[in-house]
């Protein structure tokens, strides 16, 4: 512990509010992508990060610093999520109530219905963090749409073992202190929760790696979406897109998976005369879209958010999510006439 970071505890343990928060700050986006991987909600993560940093500050006098600083942190807020998610009330299925469109029978029904977008503003200094020698996955790839979703699908300690070791690449033994457990019961939760996420993430393949963020090669695909989508020109969004894509819209529990069903689906959607606009933003580093629907007075209303997972050159999946998200993307809940 550097002299600066040990006169900072000191003044902190003394009751200082400033020294704590000088000594949380750098590691508080960070906590935040954590908290929300566990959780895969924006405001639950909000929230758990609240009660991890409040939980530091009343117990920063237990704090010995046999442990660095930030990985007493990651344990709190990793027991405080997992508390969360077990007393958790997960939102509750919603009815679809699109007017004038009947959807077709879905492909099956989602179980991750409390998913919400994460946006990327919050990103920036949160995935340049020191990792472990044992992380087995990028940054990026684990803040994705896919990842988090496949993650709540694990058991929870199944789930706060993974990230710890294979995301932020912690050693066994840190883990089994951060979760007071045995390394043996770590190491055992980890092979059982790899064995997981990798029947839940979709397989590899599907049209190769997506182009790189802000490349001319995904301007040139999302913007010919974006001009296809409000068009309302189905064949023109579906040479889009690859035959396996899938189509979510949380927390409506319906799910499509595969060019013909999504067809049938976008097909109804565009046959009731709904026309949109769309704004474009980025949430979990992929490309997404503010949705507003025009109305006869000329307002456009927000419906909705689109992200968008590439594959090369097509669309391999889309998630719609509810029109509440919009503000947390710096998105007007209304475009004038």
């Amino acid at each position: 512990m550097d002299t600066v970071t040990a006169g900072l505890l000191g003044r902190a343990r003394a009751g200082d509010g400033e020294a704590f928060r000088q000594l949380t700050e750098p590691y508080r986006r960070e906590l935040h992508v954590h908290c929300y991987r566990m959780l895969g909600s924006l405001q639950d993560a909000e929230d758990v990060l609240q009660d991890t940093l409040l939980a530091a500050w009343q117990g920063l006098g237990g704090f010995e610093g046999r442990s660095s600083l930030r990985r007493w942190l990651y344990k709190i807020a990793t027991n405080r999520c997992l508390n969360a998610r077990r007393a958790a009330a997960r939102r509750p299925v919603k009815e679809w109530e699109m007017p004038n469109v009947d959807p077709p029978e879905p492909t099956r029904l989602g179980e991750v219905l409390w998913l919400e977008p994460y946006p990327d503003t919050l990103l920036a200094g949160a995935l340049d963090v020191p990792l472990g020698p044992e992380a087995r996955y990028e940054q990026a790839e684990s803040i994705s749409l896919a990842f988090v979703t496949a993650l709540q699908l694990l058991p929870p300690r199944q789930l706060a073992v993974l990230i710890l070791r294979d995301v932020l690449g912690y050693h066994a033994a840190e883990v089994a202190d951060m979760l007071d457990s045995t390394v043996d019961s770590v190491n055992s939760a980890l092979k059982r929760a790899r064995a997981g996420l990798a029947r839940r993430l979709p397989p590899a393949g599907g049209g190769g790696p997506a182009p790189e963020p802000g490349s001319p090669e995904e301007e040139e695909l999302v913007g010919a979406f974006a001009s296809a989508y409000a068009a309302g020109d189905l064949e023109a969004v579906l040479a889009l897109l690859t035959d396996d894509i899938f189509l979510s819209m949380p927390p409506i529990p319906l799910e499509y998976q595969g060019r013909e069903v999504v067809a049938r689906f976008l097909g109804r959607v565009f046959g009731s005369g709904r026309r949109v606009e769309l704004l474009p933003t980025r949430a979990n580093g992929q490309p997404a879209f503010g949705v507003y629907l025009h109305t006869p007075s000329g307002v456009r209303h927000g419906s909705g958010l689109f992200v968008l997972t590439l594959a090369g050159d097509r669309i391999r999946a889309f998630t719609r999510f509810e029109s509440a998200v919009l503000p947390w993307f710096g998105l007007p809940r209304s475009l004038p006439r």
